[in-house]
């Protein structure tokens, strides 16, 4: 298969990408030529920016685009289209073993200053394999303002062979002098039954289930991908989705909240019994510290930066969960709305659909904007690290 094939709905871009990968191939047939062609006229470009909602596939573009500039299928030289998938340049790109594709996402709320200038040393190597050195910032929005800086300068003056391919939601959270800079390549929200269809396909699940996973998650690949294989995420979807009939009063609404923040502490705290104990027994045995025994002298400071990373880790995932919650929250409002406007045809339904009825025949239109706006504002709170309970509360209480 073609590396473009799990990138679902993005036509345009995938045309764009494969005509920037045939230009990028021809630049590095000539240089090994001899020749000294120029990259300015053509699709090719050092520096990308994908957009989009989350679930469009950024980094899914962006990885496939990694894949295509590292390509060595033979078909090429017969008029073959760069990207084939199953050549050694694409297959290791794709699994994270390239030695010229640097896949950088982080689990923590920022990038700071020290992590982006060890990319940009990085980005002045000369590609190991002599076709290209790609960079993948699959979170470009949570750079810090100095982080941003330091970057500035290497995507405006990126060595020969160096290519930067930034990620973000928008092109608002990313500093105005980069994305300046970027050739952008905004992507949408996929189709559902496009996505269905990727889930079936890919992943081998019911149709059935797929559909519905993808409907639910409205076109959002990795969300319908776990709503469709964990038990645990529709239990915690379902438990969501009951809350606008648990608001009613006061003390309910205080219970709801509390109740919203536990389960995404405690889906934080799943994940960090996953991934904790195995990073700090692989860096015990790096340090050369026996099971059981105490650290050597001189390295109890590096098992404290692991601890600190870790508890920021662990904000992110709690803050990343509610913030999956707020977002189905949304979306049950959205379909009150529209049954409140009579274009129910958009709806989710399935099992959120008598819940809708309900709440749109005892509310008004007018009663259920000021609701998505109190969830909006909540989100709002938790982005300036109000305490997520706090925050919580007041949009459960706003909801009654």
């Amino acid at each position: 298969m073609a590396v473009w094939d799990d990138l679902v709905g993005q036509d345009r871009v995938v045309g764009q990408l494969s005509a920037a990968a045939r230009d990028a191939d021809a630049y590095v047939s000539a240089v090994g030529r001899g020749a000294e062609p120029e990259l300015s006229g053509s699709s090719m470009t050092h520096a990308w920016l994908f957009t989009g909602p989350p679930g469009s596939g950024r980094s899914t573009a962006a990885r496939a685009f990694a894949a295509a500039l590292q390509c060595v299928s033979p078909d090429r030289a017969l008029g073959g289209q760069p990207g084939c998938g199953f050549c050694d340049g694409c297959h290791t790109s794709l699994v994270g073993t390239h030695a010229d594709v640097e896949v950088v996402r982080t689990d923590l709320l920022t990038i700071g200053v020290k992590e982006t200038r060890e990319l940009v040393r990085r980005a002045q190597l000369s590609p190991a394999g002599g076709r290209w050195q790609v960079i993948v910032l699959e979170d470009a929005d949570r750079l810090t303002e100095g982080a941003g800086n330091v970057l500035l300068k290497a995507v405006e003056e990126p060595a020969p062979r160096t290519v930067w391919l930034l990620c973000a939601p928008s092109i608002e959270d990313v500093l105005p002098t980069i994305r300046s800079r970027c050739r952008q390549l905004p992507l949408r929200t996929p189709p559902v039954a496009a996505v269905a269809d990727l889930l079936v396909r890919r992943d081998g699940i019911e149709p059935e289930i797929a559909e519905a996973a993808a409907r639910a998650t409205q076109g959002h690949i990795g969300r319908a991908r776990r709503l469709a294989t964990d038990e645990r995420a529709r239990a915690r979807r379902q438990a969501v989705l009951r809350l606008p009939e648990r608001v009613s009063d006061v003390g309910g609404a205080l219970r709801a909240a509390q109740e919203l923040v536990d389960s995404a502490a405690e889906d934080a705290k799943q994940i960090a019994e996953e991934l904790d104990g195995k990073e700090t027994e692989e860096l015990r045995a790096a340090l050369g510290a026996a099971e059981g025994k105490r650290l050597p002298r001189g390295t109890a400071g590096v098992m404290k930066d692991l601890e600190d990373r870790q508890k920021r880790r662990a904000t992110r995932t709690q803050r990343d969960a509610l913030d999956l919650a707020l977002t189905e929250l949304t979306t049950f409002y959205r379909d009150v709305l529209a049954h409140q406007l009579g274009h129910a045809g958009g709806m989710v339904g399935g099992e959120t659909e008598q819940p809708v009825r309900r709440v749109a025949a005892a509310s008004s239109p007018e009663r259920t904007l000021l609701r998505m706006e109190a969830i909006l504002d909540c989100r709002r709170a938790l982005d300036r690290n109000v305490a997520p309970l706090l925050a919580v509360e007041a949009m459960t209480l706003a909801l009654r």
